[in-house]
């Protein structure tokens, strides 16, 4: 023990001593009243507490810096997981509605989705993730649990092409379902138009429009949309009315097909959304 002891002083002992003195010398700096000695005392604990505080205040912002960084990063993560949870939700409420628009149909129904969409002003294509390998074919009416989004204009095994109503190819037979005027629907690059009515036509602002028996594409009773303005014309023997789709074509993600095509079509299938919207 004795043995160790001294070896650490002869290690150590210039440092010790130093160490002492300066304890020492401490002590008779604070202890003497002399006035010069309490004046440079004075401005040493000065400079202290300003050396003190400066690093203080260091010590203090790279700690609340690392904490705000640690809160932006938990704050990310939870608007991340917030927005995912409102997307659950929001797909969860548009998959109730199609299941049970699926229960009140009975007409044989492909559930789909979209999986992508090209919009220009002449014409609005989705891809949806169903073809041959689920009984899809060309000419097939595709909706939503609110109306029709579009046909069917091509078909490969696992995917098919959906024209959509704002599509200038798509051209409708439709109907006034109050006061049962045929009529012609078509998209002009900027709204679907309903055009070449006679003026003694009966529609009124407010109308549901549905596609005609008459429509060598859709000849069954399916929801379009809406009459939100009529044109005002002076001259000639025909007006044109705009017509807002049930569809949101921005925002519908998925669909059904309606599993036939014209020719099979039944002529006394009804569908039973009418009074839906």
């Amino acid at each position: 023990m004795s043995r160790s002891f001294w070896k650490f002083w002869d290690d150590f002992k210039e440092y010790i001593v130093l160490v002492l003195l300066l304890v020492l010398s401490l002590i008779i700096f604070s202890s003497n009243k002399n006035a010069k000695i309490q004046k440079v005392r004075s401005y040493a604990f000065v400079s202290f507490s300003f050396i003190n505080s400066a690093i203080s205040d260091v010590i203090s912002y790279t700690q609340l810096k690392y904490e705000n960084d640690r809160l932006r990063y938990q704050n990310s993560q939870l608007m991340m997981q917030v927005n995912r949870l409102r997307e659950y939700g929001i797909v969860n409420e548009e998959l109730k509605k199609l299941i049970g628009f699926k229960d009140s149909v009975n007409y044989p129904l492909i559930t789909s989705k979209i999986i992508a969409k090209s919009n220009s002003n002449s014409q609005t294509i989705f891809t949806i993730d169903v073809g041959t390998n689920k009984g899809v074919r060309c000419g097939m009416p595709v909706i939503t649990d609110v109306g029709l989004l579009g046909i069917v204009t091509a078909v490969a095994s696992d995917y098919s092409i959906v024209k959509t109503l704002k599509d200038r190819e798509v051209k409708l037979t439709v109907k006034n379902q109050r006061s049962r005027c045929d009529a012609l629907m078509k998209w002009n690059g900027e709204d679907i138009i309903i055009y070449n009515i006679p003026k003694t036509n009966d529609f009124e602002v407010g109308d549901r429009i549905i596609t005609s028996e008459l429509s060598s594409i859709v000849p069954i009773p399916i929801p379009v949309g809406v009459v939100k303005e009529i044109s005002k014309v002076e001259t000639g023997i025909f007006k044109e009315m705009k017509i807002k789709p049930y569809v949101d074509f921005d925002r519908v993600s998925h669909v059904f097909v309606l599993g036939i095509v014209n020719s099979e079509i039944k002529n006394n299938f009804e569908l039973n959304f009418y009074n839906r919207n």
